[in-house]
């Protein structure tokens, strides 16, 4: 009998992984869509009562292997944020090519709350459901902010980017981009089931204290 060699079988491990891991995303996110319905659609008619503007906010991120991909959001800006978004430049408070403020004057008034509790990323389940994105994963940076990375940083994108990651559960916008940049590789490499829910879990206890998030 032909014995498989280390290689091949972590390899089969991570076909595995790979496998469950969809299936999981998939059951997730269609029963998250179903349960969370009623708060969705009360959180649209929220935003569009504040200004009558756009409810869901569109933009071009990097995905597996920088694949480009359009993520939604719940819009938490006002409608002309990307216009102004040159002026505010030079108050970023993250390092590296993101953006990040943390009193910037574009956020709405019920947007700064769907920050605060994370309902403004909920959107992102359709992105999941499609196969886009994963519950657990890198989170995905804007084209043009990841045009601005190095490779070193770019390795980031060998894996399919996620809803929550450790970056996400390890103070968000209170850790640097270097910070985050190495979370993501760390989990590149430790990543398995066990990880993910780890992650996942701990991410509800970050929504709920609402750290680093702004």
């Amino acid at each position: 009998m032909i014995q498989k060699t280390e290689i091949e079988m972590l390899r089969d491990q991570r076909l595995v992984y790979r496998a469950v891991k969809r299936a999981g995303d998939i059951v997730l996110s269609a029963l998250g869509l179903a349960l969370l319905s009623p708060l969705l659609l009360i959180t649209a008619a929220l935003i569009w009562l504040e200004d009558h503007g756009t409810v869901i906010f569109c933009q071009e991120r990097n995905g597996l292997n920088g694949e480009p991909f359009r993520m939604y959001k719940f819009r938490t800006m006002v409608p002309n944020a990307d216009a102004l978004r040159s002026a505010m430049e030079r108050y970023n408070e993250l390092d590296g090519p993101a953006f990040k403020m943390k009193r910037d004057p574009r956020v709405t008034k019920i947007g700064a709350f769907l920050r605060k509790t994370s309902i403004d990323e909920l959107p992102q389940l359709v992105n999941i459901l499609r196969g886009e994105m994963s519950l657990v994963g890198p989170r995905p940076l804007p084209t043009y902010e990841t045009a601005k990375c190095t490779a070193y940083q770019k390795q980031r994108l060998l894996v399919k980017p996620g809803l929550t990651c450790y970056w996400q559960i390890s103070g968000r916008n209170d850790v640097s981009f270097d910070e985050w940049i190495e979370m993501d590789l760390e989990y590149i490499r430790n990543a398995g089931v066990a990880t993910d829910i780890a992650i996942l879990f701990k991410t509800a206890r970050a929504v709920l204290t609402g750290r680093g998030a702004y």
